[in-house]
């Protein structure tokens, strides 16, 4: 791990493999923190290494509960996401440090519908670290899609090339008439990324 005593010692994203039950395989990528009024050469210099956010199926907002000023802190990171056109993506709230709080427990937050919005933890103390486990896993299940496929011959090697890579295969037959019926499983909004690309093409493999 590299350090300086520096603004920003490093714009390298780190990476992390995890397993989540009822997904299966995540990546997490940590970026660089966020600081109020960040001037806009930084937020011009940050945009590749926040490509991972623009990109990501859900964007964990870890924010230190103790400090007074964090609903503040919490509109400077919204304003930079919007800056850099990743404000739409999906966002899960991490209250951190509630070890510096009093009558503060580990617990998830849920909006109106039951969705979680926000996990209270303590990342020193190792408190509700199973919670965000369990609410990451919660708002990633259900944005998951899962599509039966009719792929004509003429276009099985490019899908399934493209399918094997997103690692989203169920299962796989042929039937009589060398078409490839596939089951895939992926998030949502990487169906809609390849969607958007091949367009009615893709679309119309679709049998249930």
């Amino acid at each position: 791990m590299y350090a300086a005593d520096q603004l920003f010692a490093t714009l390298d994203p780190t990476l992390r493999k995890i397993e989540l039950s009822d997904v299966g395989p995540a990546i997490l990528a940590d970026t660089v923190g966020f600081i109020r009024h960040l001037p806009h050469d930084l937020v011009a210099a940050f945009k590749a290494t926040l490509q991972e956010t623009q990109e990501a199926d859900i964007l964990l907002h870890v924010v230190d509960a103790s400090d007074e000023r964090f609903r503040e802190n919490i509109q400077a990171v919204h304003d930079v996401l919007q800056e850099i056109d990743a404000d739409e993506v999906p966002s899960l709230v991490v209250m951190n440090k509630i070890d510096n709080m009093e009558d503060q427990r580990p617990r998830i937050e849920r909006d109106d519908e039951g969705v979680p919005v926000a996990v209270w933890v303590s990342a020193m103390e190792g408190l509700g670290i199973e919670l965000l486990f369990e609410a990451l896993t919660e708002r990633l299940a259900s944005q998951m899609v899962q599509y039966t496929l009719q792929i004509p011959p003429q276009h099985q090697g490019r899908f399934r090339s493209t399918f094997f890579q997103m690692k989203c295969i169920q299962r796989e037959e042929y039937d009589q008439d060398g078409n490839l019926l596939i089951d895939i499983r992926m998030q949502q909004v990487d169906w809609s990324r390849l969607e958007k690309r091949e367009g009615a093409v893709l679309r119309d493999f679709i049998v249930t």
